[in-house]
């Protein structure tokens, strides 16, 4: 399945999230690096172009494992000195076990019902799991050139997605993980927000 342009290269993606996120863009991967203490087993779901390991997480020597159905980014992440697979999330084949499961900025592709995915990553999760979702987006604009272009620009080979959440949605869907959640918070300018959950429920 063809895949937008922003996925084609690293470079490409990355260019694109540094005029999406501007300022914003690099605290939005130092606000997850920081949850990883050194030397974790680290999980990543949709990685991309692992920017988060590259620049954030590698210098706390964590054992890191990137997944993402994009093969150009895995080969790259390999050979950069990172592991990776690719792996299609839409699939039911048990995550990797890690002592943290990150997803950034990708829960709204599994729309909509987003529940198995984050149950496999608690699965998969010794520790924690981490997911930073978007509560603003392009799609939900006014405008339908910006609509459109959001949903153009955000298909990484699994087709395009019209769905997104916004606060209020993204809260409903982790009230059902209440007894999981140990914080939560936003960044990237209140663009993202952060759930943090326990791999084992809290009253346990």
């Amino acid at each position: 399945m063809s895949k937008s342009f922003i996925y084609k290269s690293s470079f490409v993606y990355e260019l694109a999230m540094l005029l999406l996120y501007g300022r914003h863009y690099a605290s939005r991967y130092r606000a997850i690096a920081e949850l990883i203490p050194e030397g974790s087993s680290v999980l990543d779901l949709c990685c991309g172009p692992a920017l988060l390991y590259h620049r954030y997480l590698r210098p706390k020597s964590v054992k890191y494992t990137g997944l993402d159905i994009n093969a150009n980014f895995i080969t790259r992440l390999i050979r950069r000195g990172g592991g990776g697979q690719v792996w299609d999330l839409r699939n039911d084949e048990p995550l990797p076990a890690a002592d943290y499961v990150i997803m950034q900025a990708s829960l709204y592709h599994f729309l909509p019902e987003a529940s198995p995915i984050v149950n496999r990553m608690l699965k998969a999760a010794r520790k924690q799991v981490i997911i930073a979702e978007p509560i603003r987006n392009l799609t939900t604009s006014n405008s339908g050139l910006l609509s459109l272009l959001g949903r153009m620009f955000t298909n990484p080979g699994s087709g395009e997605q019209s769905l997104r959440f916004n606060e209020t949605s993204l809260a409903d869907f982790f009230s059902a993980y209440r007894s999981r959640v140990v914080q939560s918070f936003p960044i990237a300018g209140d663009r993202e927000r952060v759930y943090v959950l326990s791999a084992s429920p809290a009253n346990l």
